[in-house]
């Protein structure tokens, strides 16, 4: 595949000379793996392929580049021609180039990074710029330590049917991210000894060459796609994965980063990981109490065998003999407890005393998974009944380390142990359990009838409902009558909460902590999952005397109807008789979860974050009033269910955080991560490091430095003007438009997604082609495929032209336009939200929409809701120039603008290759070929533009 002179020239002709210069290292990688990609074609495939290949990309950045009608014409012309074989064949090229391209441009953010840290220079979201601006707001590092300690920080990886990579190829790949990062260091110490008789030879890069070579190869003989779909269980491993590659190493190396910034050792473990896979019911009948205890066996196993290794090579470092160096009485009487009795090691207390850790870790991997540690210097035994007992041990030997002058040997593994242990226990991350609304009401339903207690609980009226759920949590005695035959949902739906107390008794209480109710729309929602809790033991006492609950009620507020009523709800739900006591004795801990994607789905961009925004402020101010005088103040602390897409939530998350209303963090926040960006964030261990530093960075800023002003009331009432006419015009195209379900179902690739082996929940709730019915993920993903992007900025133009036309006069309305200018520049929410659509509207193109649109059969119909589409789309890119001042999208946003620049002209064949397929796929032209060829290029699509999920 060509990227030479010619095709780089082509990808940075619109390039300043000054981003030209700073870009030579990532054009150089991009170059060197696409020659090595068109190498491995032309050796594959043969040379007719490789030219084909050439030829396609040839006319489609002609097409990107100029507009060239005749360029058009031919590749349509090209596309047609080809057989089944010859366009998966190309598909396949161009999908592996984006997976290459994604590797060069990580390789690059890193080195950039790497520069400004070199150079004493630190960009926004870097831990070294939050405590800057933190000690010039007068904070010390003391503060610092102890809002920390009173913090919880959580990035939580969920399933979704966006993610399209298979493990196989993103072991690859991080293979062929290593040897990048080995490239650039042969060229540093090529600098570093320039000139000496033992400078390094190119012999070094022509090996690294190879080794790249090797690893394409292997890519372009590996299976991209799945062959059945993904279960439950695939979830889980490929999740882990992450944990392997990133978190169990990273996260001790942030903790370390802010230990030294801030001078102070022990700072408390506030940043975890938490997790969806195998606990998230909600639309999947493939998670059950099995696949949760297969998650938390696995995890178990995951994070057992990491500490087994790193004992294994601690034992190996600390070979310090009693005979040149004392231990401290503690650290001897481990020695001694240690069954390790072997002649060699006799006078070496720390490695005796690691023998003897391992022995228990080993005992412990077996008793609580089953497996058994790969190395066996004494027989396991004696098991550590929970994670703080392990941990005391290693704090026993830093601690004598420390004392007795061996405190340098405690940073390089022993500390980075110690944290991971306070982090990760023996659970690894806390698994959400979540669940629907209805199911629970259901569940309830049914044993309320079979206790004769209540024949029909579903059709009581909400206050009825709260008066029973009420009487039965005072009362001691269990609903479920032994020997009853009760329906499978309600046997699946206790065994899961059964298998939860379970699970929190084996592996620890933070294994499980959440339990998130979907749909959450009445208050009896609330005491139905408490209800339940009770029945298996989760919840003890009565709510009259002194009952606590295991598991946090978190209420999932998703419609636009749902976030306005989500004050309300939590109001009338702390105002029942005993509620705020129980959630007082229980930790005074509640989390909220804020649904993006479907506020996003029912009301549009604008509406949604408008929604979230005043969601957020009001719950803050019920808190505030909550916790006046109360002796337990309740910490709130929001979950936001942010996807990969601006239209569902994504976006840069230091922006995110930082746009959150005042008072929102307070040093509580969990978010989700969701699809391939999961990949994107954290497949590289460096790029993942520098996502989790941003969170905590922003997290410190958005707790510790002053509130900004509040929004003044014009800002707020042209927000709520804003969101009136936005939601109007979203949902005038989306649900008041005749034919536009099936305009979608025809012009996106919604049909061939749905069946794709990428997840293991289905993508639509329902077996039909109704928009409702349609998840929000698929629903963005579709959007994304096709290149319009519509749900992160439709309706937005509609609202700035309607309200800068609401002003009576000309004078009027320029000060409208001033308000809005005023607006981007004072409120961080709002800047945030433009700057996101910014970004969407420079990732779609209309050209290539076209294209797809083409597939809508009913010409009318076509030209109708494109010709909507169109508009909106040039209406909303006039109102940010309107606002902002910028002329071109990603003005402000060089990286962004480097990606676009380097990456599209790639991606573009795939669309091509994709709505070719598509109409022969749909026309019944051809079979599982052409099928598999059209969920290739979803997969390249994907990984090409990144955050499409």
């Amino acid at each position: 595949m060509t990227t030479g002179k010619k095709a780089t020239a082509t990808a940075t002709r619109q390039a300043p000379k000054r981003a030209r210069s700073e870009d030579q290292p990532l054009i150089d990688d991009i170059r060197l793996l696409g020659r090595i990609l068109g190498d491995v074609i032309r050796e594959q495939e043969g040379k007719d392929t490789y030219e084909l290949v050439e030829k396609v990309r040839t006319l489609s950045v002609s097409f990107r580049r100029d507009a060239d009608h005749a360029a058009d014409r031919a590749l349509k012309n090209l596309l047609k021609g080809l057989s089944a074989v010859e366009t998966v064949r190309v598909i396949r090229a161009f999908t592996y180039f984006s997976h290459l391209a994604n590797l060069a441009e990580d390789r690059h953010q890193i080195r950039r990074r790497s520069e400004d840290d070199r150079a004493g220079e630190s960009a926004d979201g870097s831990l070294a710029t939050a405590l800057a601006r933190i000690r010039k707001a007068g904070v010390s590092p003391a503060a610092v330590v102890e809002s920390l300690a009173h913090s919880y920080v959580s990035p939580v990886l969920t399933a979704h049917p966006t993610e399209v990579q298979r493990k196989s190829i993103l072991d690859a790949e991080r293979a062929i991210a290593q040897l990048l990062t080995a490239r650039d260091e042969i060229g540093w110490r090529r600098q570093a000894f320039a000139g000496r008789k033992d400078a390094l030879t190119p012999l070094e890069y022509a090996e690294n060459e190879s080794q790249i070579r090797i690893r394409v190869t292997q890519l372009w003989q590996t299976r991209l796609l799945r062959f059945s779909k993904l279960t439950v269980a695939d979830e889980i491993e490929n999740a882990l994965s992450y944990y392997e590659a990133t978190f169990l190493r990273e996260i001790p190396r942030v903790y370390a980063a802010l230990e030294k910034a801030l001078g102070h050792d022990g700072i408390a473990p506030f940043l975890r990981m938490g997790q969806w896979i195998g606990g998230d019911r909600d639309g999947n009948p493939n998670v059950t109490a099995e696949t949760l205890e297969y998650a938390l066996r696995r995890q178990a196993e995951l994070v057992l065998r990491h500490y087994l290794t790193e004992v294994h090579y601690l034992g190996g470092e600390l070979s310090l003999s009693a005979t040149l160096v004392d231990v401290s009485v503690e650290m001897q009487a481990l020695a001694e407890r240690s069954p390790d009795q072997s002649e060699h090691r006799v006078d070496e207390p720390y490695r005796r005393a690691l023998t003897g850790v391992y022995s228990r870790l080993a005992a412990t991997l077996r008793e609580l998974t089953g497996g058994e540690a790969a190395r066996h210097a004494v027989a396991p035994q004696n098991p550590y009944p929970k994670a703080e007992e392990f941990l005391a041990d290693l704090r026993t030997i830093a601690e004598s380390l420390t004392d007795k002058h061996g405190a340098a040997l405690i940073a390089h593994r022993l500390g980075p142990l110690i944290r991971a242990v306070e982090v990760f226990g023996f659970h690894l991350a806390t698994v959400d359990l979540r669940q629907s609304s209805d199911k629970h009401e259901a569940v309830v339903a049914e044993l309320l009838a079979k206790a004769r207690i209540e024949p029909d609980y579903a059709a009581l009226a909400e206050d009825a409902k709260q008066t029973l759920l009420l009487r039965l949590l005072d009362e001691a005695r269990p609903l479920r009558i032994p020997d009853v035959d009760y329906a499978p949902l309600t046997q699946s739906e206790l065994a899961i909460f059964a298998a939860a107390r379970t699970a929190r008794a084996r592996y620890g209480a933070a294994a499980i902590r959440h339990y998130i109710i979907s749909h959450t729309e009445t208050v009896s929602d609330l005491l139905e999952a408490l209800l339940l809790q009770k029945e298996v033991g989760l919840l003890r006492g009565t709510l009259d005397d002194n009952a606590t609950n295991d598991l946090i009620v978190v209420p999932l507020f998703e419609t636009i109807e749902d976030l306005r009523n989500a004050a309300p709800i939590m109001r009338a739900f702390y105002a029942l008789p005993g509620i705020q006591a129980l959630i007082q004795r229980s930790g005074a801990l509640q989390d909220v979860m804020l649904g993006y994607s479907d506020s996003n789905k029912d009301g549009g961009i604008f509406t949604s974050n408008w929604e979230l925004y005043r969601t957020g402020l009001a719950l803050v101010a019920l808190f505030d009033e909550l916790n006046k005088g109360a002796k337990s103040p309740i910490r709130l602390r929001m979950f936001h269910g942010r996807g990969g897409t601006v239209g569902r939530g994504g976006g840069p998350s230091y922006q995110a955080i930082l746009a959150q209303p005042p008072g929102t963090v307070r040093g509580q926040i969990r978010l989700t991560e969701q699809g391939e960006v999961i990949g994107s964030k954290y497949a590289n261990r460096e790029i993942g490091r520098r996502n989790l530093e941003t969170l905590v960075a922003a997290t410190l800023e958005a707790t510790l430095l002053p509130p900004g002003k509040a929004a003044p009331a014009a800002f707020l009432d042209a927000a709520a003007e804003l969101s009136s006419a936005s939601m109007a015009a979203y949902r005038k195209l989306v649900y008041e438009t005749p034919g536009f379900g099936d305009y979608f179902f025809s012009a996106t690739p919604i049909r061939e997604i749905a069946e794709l082996n990428i997840g293991s929940r289905p993508a639509s709730r329902n077996p039909s082609r109704s928009i409702e019915d349609l998840r929000a993920v698929p629903w963005s993903f579709s959007w994304g495929q096709c290149r319009l992007t519509l749900p992160g900025w439709y309706g937005f133009g509609s609202a700035i032209e309607q309200f800068v036309a609401g002003g009576a006069t000309a004078s009027d309305k320029k000060e409208r336009q001033a308000l809005l200018q005023r607006m981007s520049a004072q409120w961080p929410f709002f800047r945030t939200l433009l700057s996101n659509m910014d970004m969407v509207l420079a990732k779609s193109d209309l050209a290539l929409a076209s294209r797809y649109s083409e597939l809508v059969t009913d010409r009318k119909l076509r030209q109708k809701v494109f010709g909507m589409i169109e508009a909106e789309w040039h209406r909303t890119s006039d109102a940010l120039t309107l606002i902002t001042g910028a002329k071109q999208r990603l003005e402000g946003n060089a990286d962004m603008q480097r990606s676009v620049r380097h990456r599209f002209p790639y991606i573009d064949p795939l669309h091509h290759l994709q709505v070719e397929l598509m109409r022969r796929y749909r026309a019944g032209e051809g079979g599982e070929r052409l099928q598999r060829g059209i969920h290739i290029s979803i997969n390249g699509v994907a990984a090409g533009l990144r955050n499409t999920g």
